[in-house]
């Protein structure tokens, strides 16, 4: 089967972009000058990802903000137009479908942003649980693009006519970016400041060349973009989480509200009440040996675990890594084992998030 391509896939081509399959899609993983300079672009001034492949469902009606209530486990209803709200959508066993952004636009608009390789089932998930509210799917004629970092403000600000300053975190606004109409998110998965920009697809390849040309934007790719998030202890949909993990086992539960009924709340509310036999945990390991997704995790009594994610920290001197411990060895301080292609290395578990980012 062939993959799917963003918009601006030809461009990341002409950048020097290095392009490998990414669930289902062909995606830059890292341009010309490595993926070391892309993260420090990114953690000291400004980079740009292309996100276009991530899913974006627009959903109509006097009834929308209601359904999402019972779908999303944070408060949709609450949420005021020009803002937006993480939360994860769940099956009836409280496992995680997906984690998504949501964006209300107006009193009986919303935009939801899913992971790409979730779009498929949360589409039909929303058909299933979503009934009376207009759904329409805006991934083909739209292209997002996340511009992070400490300089993205003014990066970007000299482009648009809306007053970056005035929108704060998880705020959205439509204006127009380098002459194109958009609609300007200030969320990211990086940890620093910065917008995520949706344009029309004509217009992407227009507005990416003029952040990149005009406005010193560093081009990143995937790899970059991994390394920042985790740094961030940001987990990736089917690598740190999937429907076999509830949001308390993912130490998600700020982004539940317990008090309203959605998906899968019965099982949360369960786990509240009577504890998790296991939670999501931050690793640290000295050097550069980076414990990978798949290494086992050898703890004291002879139980096993998997890394999740983990990668060598350019910020931090040393390596991280996400795994589910058994509760009572998730708390900072303990010492689990790590086989890194067949060497035994001594891990630290922390809390997370590994690097506090400034967000301005």
């Amino acid at each position: 089967m062939t993959n799917l391509r963003t918009p601006l896939y030809d461009t990341h081509v002409a950048l020097g972009g290095r392009i490998i399959e990414f669930g289902g899609w062909d995606m830059p993983v890292q341009y010309s000058n490595g993926v070391l300079a892309e993260h420090a672009a990114v953690r000291q001034r400004v980079g740009m990802f292309d996100v276009s492949h991530m899913g974006r469902i627009r959903l109509t009606g006097e009834d929308a903000a209601s359904a999402l209530d019972h779908v999303v486990t944070s408060n949709m209803g609450t949420l005021r137009a020009g803002r937006a709200r993480y939360g994860l959508i769940c099956n009836e066993a409280g496992g995680i479908l997906d984690d998504v952004v949501v964006m209300r636009l107006a009193d009986d608009e919303f935009l939801m942003v899913c992971n790409a390789a979730s779009w498929d089932r949360i589409t039909a998930w929303l058909g299933q649980h979503c009934e009376g509210v207009t759904i329409g799917h805006e991934r083909d004629e739209t292209s997002m693009m996340a511009v992070q970092g400490p300089g993205a403000v003014d990066a970007l600000q000299a482009l648009t006519d809306l007053t970056l300053a005035e929108l704060g975190r998880f705020g959205c606004r439509t204006a127009t970016v380098a002459g194109a109409s958009a609609l300007i998110s200030r969320t990211g998965y990086t940890g620093e400041d910065g917008f995520e920009v949706i344009v029309p697809s004509a217009d992407a390849e227009r507005v990416w060349r003029t952040l990149v040309e005009e406005r010193g934007v560093a081009p990143c790719g995937l790899a970059a973009r991994d390394v920042l998030r985790l740094e961030a202890g940001l987990m990736l949909y089917g690598q740190d989480m999937d429907d076999t993990v509830t949001p308390l086992e993912a130490g998600l539960n700020r982004f539940v509200n317990l008090d309203k009924d959605f998906g899968g709340v019965e099982r949360l509310r369960e786990q509240a009440a009577n504890g998790i036999e296991r939670r999501i945990t931050g690793l640290t390991v000295e050097g550069r040996s980076a414990p990978r997704h798949g290494y086992t995790v050898r703890t004291g009594d002879g139980g096993e675990s998997v890394i999740t994610s983990g990668a060598y920290s350019p910020s931090l001197d040393y390596s991280v890594a996400l795994a589910y411990l058994p509760t009572d060895l998730s708390e900072p301080g303990n010492d689990v084992d790590v086989d890194i292609r067949g060497r035994t290395v001594r891990a630290t578990t922390v809390s997370l998030p590994f690097l506090q980012a400034d967000r301005g």
